[in-house]
């Protein structure tokens, strides 16, 4: 089986994807990750993408990494020297990554400087979700990948229905029709997360994004190989 390491790994909703594409699956995260579904490294990830390049590697793949977003996301762009407070850890990243030279995808919000990415957006993935009386509600929560291999865009996006917000501390704020019970089953249901917490759900991605390039990633390799 093909192995993925999961830099900057969260509690494991980029891994989930992954191995349900088909690779096992390795985390390694600055911070604990109790819930991580899979092996688990506590590590700098940029200090062990250092040590890969310097010392070698094997077994590994792979490799997926989601820098934080904090610098690039739009929370910190509407306060003057937020962003600025916080690492740009994408620049240093792909550097280590091209040197390595093992097929690589970085993840990053609406703004960040990737290169070529794609955009991802929940419905192209179907991810909906029922609100008990309340009707269908829908997955948006936009993300750039940008790849070392191709990966095709899944095709147009449909804002039609009704959006759950996943950041910030996960509240609804000044959204009515987010208030009552069942917003936070709401919320799980539509990334198709059961196992977070709260803030680890608003951190993560959902695993349908990351099984849909890891399918393609494998496909390609075995095209390759044949």
């Amino acid at each position: 089986m093909p192995v993925m390491l999961d830099l900057f790994c969260g509690a494991g909703g980029a891994a989930k994807g992954y191995a349900d594409a088909g690779f096992q699956v390795i985390g390694v995260d600055l911070h604990p990750q109790p819930r991580y579904p899979y092996e688990f490294h506590q590590a700098d990830a940029v200090d062990f993408l250092y040590a890969m390049d310097v010392y070698g590697f094997a077994g590994i793949d792979a490799i997926h990494a989601s820098p934080p977003c904090q610098r690039w996301s739009h929370m910190s762009n509407c306060r003057p020297g937020l962003a600025e407070k916080y690492p740009a850890l994408i620049e240093p990243t792909r550097g280590l990554l091209r040197r390595i030279g093992l097929p690589y995808v970085i993840e990053n919000v609406p703004g960040s400087p990737l290169i070529d990415p794609v955009t991802l957006c929940g419905s192209q993935f179907g991810l909906t979700a029922e609100w008990p009386g309340r009707g269908k509600y829908a997955l948006q929560r936009h993300r750039l990948f940008e790849t070392s291999f191709s990966l095709a865009d899944p095709g147009e996006h449909d804002h039609s229905l009704r959006s759950v917000p996943v950041y910030g501390d996960g509240a609804p704020g000044n959204r009515p029709d987010m208030k009552g019970k069942g917003f936070e089953q709401l919320r799980r249901d539509v990334m198709q997360i059961d196992w977070m917490t709260r803030a680890e759900l608003n951190e993560s991605l959902p695993p349908a994004y990351t099984a849909y390039i890891g399918r393609q990633l494998l496909g390609q390799e075995m095209r390759q190989a044949a």
